[in-house]
């Protein structure tokens, strides 16, 4: 599965795995995030041998049971919003999306109510 040509140069990290964990895709950002590691070496190989416990784990129950997981990370100085949802193919799970965006060092967070 190649990347489309919107998420080549979207400008967020993102990698596609099918059902059993293999990764299918990965635009330059996710490509970009995993360097020195070869970038794009990941294609091709299982999303659970590139994770320590407990992500392995947690990567596992969501191939088995397809639900969302969304957290927020800090590593070397950069907060990262990471968002893993399942992607369906005729209705049945086909795998998941990982999205990983940089967020700014300042968030604006806006409530909207619902116009009368």
């Amino acid at each position: 599965m190649e990347s489309s040509d919107w998420t080549e140069e979207f400008g967020a990290a993102i990698t596609v795995c099918d059902a059993s964990g293999v990764v299918l895709a990965m635009n330059r950002a996710a490509g970009e995030v995993f360097a020195k590691d070869g970038g794009r070496v990941y294609i091709g190989k299982n999303i659970l041998d590139c994770h320590p416990e407990p992500a392995r784990s947690m990567l596992a129950g969501m191939l088995k049971e397809p639900r969302a997981n969304t957290y927020t990370v800090e590593k070397r100085g950069v907060k990262k919003l990471v968002h893993q949802a399942p992607w369906y193919r005729d209705g049945r799970c086909a795998g998941f999306v990982e999205l990983s965006i940089v967020l700014p060092k300042e968030l604006a967070h806006r409530v909207r109510s619902e116009k009368p």
